[in-house]
């Protein structure tokens, strides 16, 4: 619901906002989600995991406690220059799965991780086991898997004498998603925002403890979306253990192998795959998304099945999706999911954010992000703006959003500052104008020092 500011900041913070049913208090039980108090406890706890490459390796049970960090992103140096991953891309264009992945696994070490799904991500698995260098691997546990992807993820941890670093969804984003729009909502209205609850979110979490991460995806998978895939990359969607754009690499190994090699592989190698396989299953997601696929059909046809091609992605790999030629920012669909979506987030109509810049003496700070919920870069910050809206909550300083982008955009460029998505403002108490954020660094800790020292 829109929001006029009026004069007043106390009939500012009365106002109806949208609601995602998470609160602070709420949050503290969430499933595998470490709130920013108890980082600085956790990440001084370490656990020893078993590789079968290593007698003895040390590594963080969860990336999360070390989401927190501050420091400015390190970069990858040869003779003093910075990594060019681009470039490094073109040289690795002819080399081998496992040349790639032994470079990803040197280079990273303990802050790099294997995304493991099911399905023949096992053969990344594999690669890595033949480096001979110890590595790691986290899956998604949507909660809605096949008991046959359990299964394997079971063969796969005895098999390579690992434990996979599992990430959960959101308790409480889950069930307030369910029970306000029912256990199968996507039939109707599609996947993308039980996706973005299930996994995206839990991703994100995932890489904010990382460097760099590897993934499945391949050109071939689906040509119409991943045909460009590189393989290696700054990750455009998600940041890493140091926040911020550029702070995370994504490296895709089987970028330019073809889905019939990576099978042979997996026979030769005699290594552990899904049993839905054999049922026809070709690619393989959440039970009630995925089906077999007919024979001469593409393997995306098995998931999402009553969607438009062009919308079968989940949201993980974003940043690899080709967009149609000739796209725009001003002609994205407008019918896409909504951020920012908290209690403690207010949404500002273009009305209540004319009338908050007319405020000289306002009772209250406000941070405005604005934002177009196409953005990946939005989206990407979307956890901890909602975060941090809930630290600063009964403390003196609103959080809002103001959606700037189609009509709205040139006001927003003329009046707003905005430059690109997302631009985040504070309007302090007394100061009459608007103060935009200049740093990349969008994490929690980040964005609280710059409303406390300003506001």
């Amino acid at each position: 619901m829109a929001l006029a500011v009026t004069s007043s900041s106390a009939a500012i913070s009365g106002s109806s906002f949208s609601r995602s049913g998470a609160s602070s208090e709420s949050k503290a039980v969430q499933i595998c989600s470490i709130r920013l108090s108890d980082r600085t406890h956790l990440s001084q706890r370490r656990y020893s995991v078993k590789s079968l490459n290593a007698e003895s390796h040390s590594r963080s049970e969860s990336w999360v406690p070390r989401a927190s960090t501050l420091t400015a992103p390190e970069v990858e140096e040869k003779d003093g220059e910075v990594e060019d991953f681009e470039q490094l891309a073109k040289k690795l264009v002819d080399a081998s799965p496992l040349e790639i992945m032994d470079k990803a696994l040197e280079k990273f070490g303990d802050d790099i991780a294997i995304a493991f799904s099911g399905a023949e991500d096992v053969a990344l698995i594999e690669y890595a086991r033949l480096t001979g260098k110890p590595f790691r691997v986290f899956s998604l546990d949507t909660g809605r898997l096949n008991p046959e992807t359990y299964r394997l993820f079971d063969a796969v941890e005895k098999q390579y004498g690992i434990r996979i670093e599992y990430m959960f969804p959101d308790a409480v984003e889950v069930q307030a998603l369910v029970r306000n729009k029912g256990l199968f909502s996507f039939y109707e209205d599609g996947h993308q925002e039980c996706c973005r609850v299930r996994k995206v979110r839990p991703l994100r979490r995932a890489l904010k403890g990382l460097k760099a991460w590897i993934t499945g995806q391949r050109k071939d998978q689906s040509p119409g979306t991943r045909s460009e895939i590189p393989i290696v990359q700054v990750d455009p969607v998600f940041e890493g253990l140091d926040g911020g754009v550029g702070s995370l690499v994504k490296w895709n190994p089987l970028a330019n192998v073809e889905g019939a090699d990576v099978w042979n592989f997996l026979r030769t190698m005699d290594v552990p795959v899904n049993a839905l396989h054999a049922q026809g299953y070709v690619s393989i997601g959440c039970e009630p998304c995925t089906r077999p696929v007919l024979p001469g059909q593409h393997e995306r046809e098995g998931r999402w099945w009553w969607e438009d091609a062009k919308a079968k992605e989940c949201g993980l790999h974003k940043g690899n999706i080709k967009e149609e030629d000739g796209a725009s920012e001003d002609s994205k669909p407008a019918a896409v999911q909504e951020i920012f979506e908290s209690n403690n987030v207010v949404t500002l109509s273009k009305g209540g954010i004319e009338n908050l810049m007319k405020l000289e003496n306002r009772k209250e700070a406000w941070l405005v992000v604005l934002y177009a919920p196409w953005c990946p870069f939005c989206q990407a910050m979307e956890a901890s703006y909602i975060e941090l809206a809930e630290k600063l909550a009964g403390k003196g300083v609103k959080v809002a959003k103001f959606r700037a982008d189609g009509e709205q955009k040139e006001f927003a460029k003329q009046e707003l500052q905005l430059g690109s998505f997302p631009t985040i403002l504070l309007f302090p108490k007394s100061a009459p104008r608007a103060i935009k954020y200049p740093s990349e660094h969008r994490d929690v800790d980040s964005l609280m020092t710059f409303v406390n020292l300003l506001r």
